[in-house]
């Protein structure tokens, strides 16, 4: 009968210890979803702590991790008493602080019988007489303990721990790569936050009001202008010619605003097709046309709480004009197929070089959305009109494309700088910039001269020069700029310039009567 018995038997244990392992399983199964179900680190770990409980007896458990300062705190507990508490331990202090220290686990059959248990974890009411076990395992990440994983267990004295430790060590080793991909992550955040903040700097530096160049008359007005409305909210519309740096300033009313560390969101209204400019303004719903496959903000929207800037707006159509109107009377608006309401926390400056009261006149701008944009106008002078900040730009810009394209550019001779004086830059500051960069790129020395400037400057009338010049003609105009050049650097000492040039004074003299170069121009 005994023989029977433990035949019987066998069967029964055997199919016990499947049960266990398929639970164990099934467990680990649930650990990795709630691990990687989530991006809160708290909830997720909370969430093992509870399948730990329900699945396999745990009346209490805890996950602790190592601190920048070298601390061990309790980041999620499960079956705890006393409230929302912070639990911390020193490495070596209690069994938590031993496992980590060591980074091997730990088990205590009784805990009634061991010394080091420190009881900072409050057991619930009900549990408060009985006998309990703790195991405690290390979370290694690259074989070093960053936290512990421990769990209760109701005292049970024909228990082994033995398949209990190695299962707890699994989860311990998933909740360790969650730890990782969330170490990850906050580095990514740390980093993109760094980079943002950083660039907004650099966006602060470079469009700050101090930046722009010029000194003139009319910039002096342009700066009292940007300080008396950048504190502001009010609807600034910029005008003047192509090219005179109309966004420049918006930029500079933006970041010396209390909307500066919001977006800036930039819209050229020229660019856009009549039939898209208000759907890129308002944005549009899903369905709302033929491609519209889901929601998309508009620029209205994507700069919230900050400025949109509206380039050319004597460009957009009726249609649209009549609903950029609604949103500077009412602050709110609906997308392009869509019947919900969008309040509009949107600072609008806008741009034109449009003759708007020709506009007006014309039908092709309405008088009411003039009037409402015309709360604070700025206008920015033509360049032809300042041209006492001509030799501050130039200097601007020639410091700026010498360090952006790695050239040694020290200075510009005379000669050129009198042909830049001389032009009458119909491109404004934008013709300037790119006739500099173009200079920069074409000289092959350390001064720019008037060769190196494009042909419309080298032809053009105010320059007094002609299309078509012979040999000698050319030879004597490089000539007199070198020596032009070369007076300049002495102040108009001529022994000094013959040696520069490596030739005799009277030479020097020679050419200086012959091309009528005044040296006293050179000596102050």
């Amino acid at each position: 009968m005994a023989v029977q018995t433990r035949s019987k038997a066998a069967p029964a244990a055997h199919s016990d210890a499947v049960a266990r392992e398929a639970r164990r399983l099934a467990t680990l199964l649930e650990v990795s979803q709630a691990l990687s179900g989530t991006l809160n680190q708290k909830a997720a770990f909370h969430r093992v702590l509870e399948i730990l409980a329900r699945h396999h007896g745990a009346v209490r458990g805890i996950v602790s991790l190592l601190q920048s300062d070298g601390e061990l705190r309790v980041e999620a507990s499960d079956g705890l008493t006393g409230g929302p508490r912070t639990i911390t331990y020193q490495l070596g202090e209690g069994i938590t602080g031993r496992v980590v220290e060591s980074g091997k686990p730990i088990i205590v059959p009784r805990v009634s019988r061991e010394p080091a248990f420190l009881h900072r974890a409050a057991r619930r009411p009900e549990l408060a007489h009985e006998e309990l076990s703790f195991i405690c395992v290390p979370i290694l990440l690259n074989r070093r303990a960053v936290g512990a994983l421990g769990i209760d267990l109701k005292f049970d004295p024909a228990r082994t721990f033995n398949r209990s430790v190695t299962f707890l060590g699994v989860v311990a080793s998933l909740v360790a790569q969650a730890v990782k991909i969330h170490r990850l992550i906050d580095e990514d955040k740390r980093r993109l936050l760094d980079e943002n903040t950083h660039l907004r700097q650099e966006l602060r530096e470079r469009y700050d009001f101090s930046n722009l160049v010029g000194s003139s008359g009319p910039m002096r007005q342009i700066y009292e202008q940007v300080t008396q409305v950048a504190g502001t909210n009010t609807t600034v519309l910029i005008r003047g010619e192509s090219g005179t740096g109309k966004e420049l300033i918006a930029h500079a009313i933006h970041y010396s605003s209390l909307r500066a560390k919001k977006p800036f969101v930039k819209v050229s209204c020229a660019a856009l097709p009549e039939s898209l400019i208000e759907s890129e303004l308002f944005g549009y719903e899903k369905g709302a046309f033929t491609g519209a496959e889901a929601r998309k903000k508009g620029r209205f929207e994507l700069s919230d709480g900050g400025t949109l800037f509206l380039d050319e707006i004597g460009d957009v159509n009726l249609a649209t004009q009549v609903k950029l109107l609604r949103v500077l009377q009412q602050r709110e608006f609906e997308r392009v197929g869509g019947t919900e309401t969008v309040k509009a926390n949107v600072r609008l400056v806008a741009a034109t070089n449009k003759d708007l009261e020709r506009a007006i006149a014309a039908g092709t701008f309405r008088e009411d959305l003039y009037y409402r944009l015309n709360v604070f106008t700025m206008f920015v002078p033509p360049l032809r009109e300042r041209k006492a900040d001509l030799l501050l730009l130039v200097d601007h810009f020639l410091e700026k494309f010498a360090q952006e394209h790695h050239r040694n550019i020290r200075r510009i001779s005379t000669p050129a700088i009198d042909m830049l004086a001389s032009y009458h830059w119909p491109g404004n500051v934008r013709e300037l910039e790119n006739t500099l960069e173009r200079a920069v790129l074409m000289c092959d020395g350390q001064v720019i001269h008037g060769h190196h400037l494009p042909p419309s400057l080298q032809t053009a009338e105010a320059s007094g020069t002609v299309t078509r010049v012979s040999l000698k003609d050319a030879v004597s105009a490089y000539e007199k700029d070198l020596i032009q050049d070369t007076l300049k650097t002495t102040r108009g000492n001529c022994a000094k310039a013959a040696r520069l040039l490596d030739t005799t004074e009277r030479i020097v003299n020679y050419k200086v009567r012959r091309y009528g170069i005044d040296t006293a121009r050179f000596k102050n």
